[in-house]
């Protein structure tokens, strides 16, 4: 059993950096950091996607803290809980097979590995909740059910809005939370950590831990990081800085925040001390150039999960490729034997799409150029030369396709 260490700055770290609010209190979670137990504390995430991003490692890199200072750390895949999906505020989730849930969670534990770790004296825990959740009888789902009202369940602010627009809320949806709640009575936890739209999953599960355990169960919530678009980063969507993203692209995405989230992201996805980031924000107050500081949150967030060799690799192919318009040395090449091709297919073939509806997209919002010209034709067809064509996604993939 690991040895617990008491640092007052880790646990400060723990209480304050990234913090939406901490149940019962911060006091109290202090007191019990503090106090020498060792605790098991656990983040849960669903399949729903086959993209970890970096909305998931803020919860991550708290968790490693707590490893770091000896408490027991449980990654928790909820694989079961995928099937039944946690409810949307806008519609009701489809119901995932177990195929498609084994493909999603299927690198997750390497992409989590670059900031947590599974081995070593101390390693986390690498669970799924299939392991408890399919054993289920009726009676143990009635159980469960009898621990919450229908008002408790009908006062989550998603489910409200729904009821409010009109729109179908189904029961399976409504037993959701009670499900992810019962993950922490079966691993018997003292602690979770998720993001503010968690809140509710996680209060649900801190009932159930005094009704099934008579124990507490502490709750960190952490601020949340929104998706270059500015909209909410997503397993589904794939929006956002993605832990499986090479560390080019990890660069290029931060650059394309607005200089509005720049303290934000550095507060969250970032070592830089409180103290600098204060200073930063004064600087940026006072006029100076957000693009500086935009730079030092993309070099720091790709250091975060790749390293600092990566980073500096990065920051140097963003700066000559996007700043100074720059083609790259170190082109893909891609030999093909046909020589005519429709535009739609070829992206797919090349790897630039996965599907023909994202090709589509590329296209038509101007994020396909073919030897530098910008192509928003989607019947555009494409003659393949010896020589080869060079096409270009966005500011940062390039493929070069020449003839056989």
């Amino acid at each position: 059993m690991a040895k617990i260490i008491i640092d007052e700055k880790k646990i400060n770290e723990v209480l304050t950096r990234g913090v939406e609010a901490i149940y019962p209190t911060a006091d109290a979670l202090r007191k019990k950091l503090m106090s020498g137990e060792r605790l098991r504390v656990y983040q849960g995430f669903d399949p729903s996607g086959p993209y970890l991003h970096v909305g998931h490692a803020i919860g991550i890199r708290v968790l490693r803290i707590l490893q770091e200072l000896g408490h027991e750390i449980i990654f928790l895949v909820g694989d079961y809980t995928a099937k039944v999906g946690d409810p949307d505020k806008d519609t009701t989730r489809a119901i995932l097979s177990d195929e498609i849930i084994k493909k999603n969670m299927a690198g997750w534990k390497k992409q989590a590995s670059q900031l947590i770790d599974f081995e070593g004296e101390n390693p986390v825990r690498f669970e799924h909740n299939y392991q408890w959740l399919s054993k289920f009888k009726l009676n143990d789902l009635i159980k469960l059910m009898s621990h919450a009202t229908v008002p408790q369940m009908l006062a989550r602010d998603l489910f409200k809005k729904r009821i409010k627009e009109g729109k179908d809320l189904f029961l399976h949806e409504l037993i959701y939370p009670l499900l992810q709640g019962y993950d922490s009575v079966a691993m018997k936890v003292d602690m979770e950590i998720g993001g503010t739209d968690q809140t509710f999953n996680m209060l649900v599960g801190r009932d159930l831990c005094k009704s099934y355990l008579g124990k507490e169960k502490f709750i960190r919530v952490n601020k949340m990081m929104d998706a270059p678009d500015g909209i909410t980063m997503s397993k589904t969507k794939g929006n956002g800085i993605n832990l499986g993203d090479n560390a080019e692209d990890m660069y290029g995405k931060a650059m394309s925040y607005q200089d509005s989230a720049i303290l934000n992201g550095l507060e969250l996805l970032t070592d830089i001390s409180m103290d600098v980031i204060k200073n930063i924000e004064e600087s940026l107050k006072d006029g100076k150039n957000p693009m500086l500081y935009k730079k030092i949150m993309a070099f720091e967030i790709v250091k975060t999960i790749k390293g600092v060799k990566d980073a500096q690799k990065a920051q140097k192919y963003f700066e000559s490729i996007v700043q100074k318009k720059e083609t790259p040395k170190e082109i893909m090449n891609y030999k093909l034997s046909i020589m005519n091709w429709k535009l739609i297919d070829l992206l797919v073939k090349i790897k630039l799409a996965e599907s023909k509806g994202e090709a589509r997209r590329l296209i038509e919002q101007g994020g396909i150029k073919i030897d530098g010209v910008v192509i928003k034709d989607i019947k555009k067809e494409v003659k393949i030369l010896k020589d080869g064509i060079l096409i270009q996604k966005g500011k940062r993939g390039f493929v070069k396709v020449v003839l056989k």
